[in-house]
């Protein structure tokens, strides 16, 4: 024996084994009905406890699509899907392709919640599910004006629209991440108190924060509807195209409209409210400190949609938007 040769012994089989792709094989039906489908298996194949699933599918499945505007205009966006069902005890798994299926289905119409409602209704209907949801995320640019110079640039709004199915009931959700400018009023005061008593020149601390905004609402709201809320309750929003004359008006902007991040949920809140299209809503806003090693966060939620004795670790930590 050869204590060198380290490689196995095969079989007659496994020598007879082709090792070549068969770029000219066709798996037709009756090839199909052969191969072995795991995930409708028996209930005797379920590893861990045999119990119900709430949610179940796939996450981050991309595809372009187009997506209709408030204008009635359309634009080609790269959008990430999230999609799942609940899966009942007794039952080993769904069939994930069938979720991707859906979606491809409706590839070629123009997107909004009416297209992303038949889509889960085709793999709700599919994957005989309870419940079902669907998420739709899209980053959308819309050109904005500067302050004072006439410029304009792009800014990329984080948007999504999720439909759930649970409990015989549906639910319609816009979600809109909102980046903003948030000067402390407290370092305001104190930056005033240093020039009109010492004659001591300080600057007041502002930094990037962000408001995600969760709605539940009607079919008629848009994500610019939710942008102009935005604005009208927080003006400060961050700038694309800046000369020093923007530079300047948005100094004065913010010195106009310090904010605490408790302030910053309460308007958004307010304007909201005031919206008769919006039903439940969830405001999570987080000021990322200059001052501080450490963020200011606050959270308001209206009704029973997205209330939420737990938080989860990642509530916070996912409203960062890099420049």
């Amino acid at each position: 024996m050869n204590i060198h040769n380290s490689t196995p012994d095969l079989t007659k089989a496994e020598k007879a084994l082709s090792r070549q792709y068969p770029e000219d094989f066709t798996a037709d039906s009756a090839y199909r009905e052969t191969l072995p489908d795991l995930q409708n298996g028996p209930a005797s194949l379920i590893r861990g406890e045999d119990r119900m699933i709430q949610h179940v599918g796939i996450s981050n499945f991309r595809l372009p699509l187009q997506v209709g505007l408030r204008d009635g205009s359309v634009r080609e966006l790269d959008c990430s899907v999230t999609g799942t069902v609940s899966l009942e005890a007794g039952k080993k798994g769904i069939n994930m392709s069938r979720i991707m299926r859906s979606f491809y289905d409706h590839a070629e119409s123009q997107i909004g919640f009416g297209v992303v409602e038949a889509a889960l209704d085709s793999y709700h209907r599919d994957l005989e599910a309870f419940d079902a949801r669907i998420a739709l995320k899209f980053s959308l640019p819309l050109k904005v004006p500067s302050l004072r110079s006439g410029l304009e640039g792009f800014q990329y709004y984080d948007a999504a629209m999720e439909v759930v199915d649970q409990n015989g009931t549906r639910r319609r959700i816009l979600h809109l991440d909102y980046v903003y400018s948030s000067t402390c009023p407290c370092s305001m005061e104190l930056a005033e108190h240093a020039r009109q008593t010492r004659g001591q020149m300080a600057t007041p601390h502002a930094q990037r924060s962000v408001a995600r905004i969760s709605v539940l609402c009607a079919e008629d709201l848009h994500v610019e509807d939710l942008i102009d809320h935005c604005r009208a309750a927080v003006p400060t929003e961050t700038q694309v195209m800046v000369k020093r004359e923007d530079e300047q008006a948005f100094a004065e902007l913010n010195a106009a409209n310090p904010i605490f991040v408790e302030d910053a949920v309460r308007l958004f809140a307010e304007r909201l409210s005031d919206d008769p299209r919006v039903g439940d809503f969830r405001v999570v806003a987080s000021h990322q400190e200059s001052l501080h090693s450490h963020d200011a966060v606050s959270v308001v939620t209206q009704g029973s949609t997205f209330a939420a004795r737990s938080m989860g670790p990642e509530m916070f930590g996912s409203l960062v938007h890099p420049g």
